[in-house]
Parts: C-alpha cells; sequence; structure tokens
C-alpha cells in the first residue's frame, strides 16, 4: 500500500509562486511514475503535469508548459510541484498520484481511482 500526503497550497495572487511536495510513504518511491492532477469547482479531474519512474520522461498539459516544474527526489521519497506566474484559473484542489513502473504518458492517462492518490491540497489564485 503506497499512502501519498500533498502539502503547500494556500492562496497567493495572480502571478505568484507555489511549490507542493507529496509525500511518499513507502520506502521507496523510484518504481513509480507520479502526477500530479487538479480538479476546480464544477470541472473534472486534469492532469498537469507526470514524471516517469526512471524520472527521465515529464509529460506537461499545454496550461503548465513553461510555467510549472514537475520533479522528483526519490532520496527523500517526495515529488514537487513549482508553479510560477500563477493564473486565477490555476485555482484548483491539487493531487498527486502513483502508479507502478508508469512512463510519464501512461500516467498521463491515469484516471481516479487507479492507482494511488493523495487527499488532495487546495490552491487559490486571487485576481
Amino acid at each position: 500500500q503506497v499512502q501519498l500526503a500533498e502539502s503547500g497550497g494556500g492562496l497567493v495572487q495572480a502571478g505568484g509562486s507555489l511549490r507542493l511536495s507529496c509525500a511518499v510513504s513507502r520506502r521507496t518511491m523510484e518504481n513509480y511514475g507520479m502526477g500530479w492532477f487538479r480538479q476546480a469547482p464544477g470541472k473534472e479531474r486534469e492532469t498537469v503535469a507526470t514524471i516517469s519512474f526512471s524520472g527521465a520522461q515529464t509529460y506537461y498539459a499545454d496550461s503548465a508548459k513553461g510555467r510549472f516544474t514537475i520533479s522528483r527526489d526519490n532520496d527523500k521519497n517526495t515529488l514537487y510541484l513549482q508553479m510560477n506566474s500563477l493564473k486565477p484559473e490555476d485555482t484548483a484542489v491539487y493531487y498527486c498520484a502513483a502508479a507502478a513502473f508508469f512512463t510519464a504518458q501512461a500516467m498521463r492517462r491515469l484516471t481516479y481511482p487507479s492507482g494511488y492518490w493523495g487527499q488532495g491540497t487546495q490552491v487559490t489564485v486571487s485576481s
């Protein structure tokens, strides 16, 4: 069983930055593809960014390209999402997810409840 816990969300003004973290309970996360997803009120959950289990591949949604950076620190069992130049439309609950041996492209297509998911962290961007 893998447990994920997101942190780092909050309220920020447009143009600001936040860094989300996802702590993984498992002793090693190196065999897990990881990803960040978000869900805004009244909308479906969408993929934001993913990273392969090897860390060699990443995927970004068009809305995240050039502004967000996904990274992983396997030694710390932590996944990160650095978000810069935030916009009001980035307001959502952000979830991290994991799936064993998934590539970045496979993680892109992951849908709840497949894989492992955290409880989410709220990000609110004010205009």
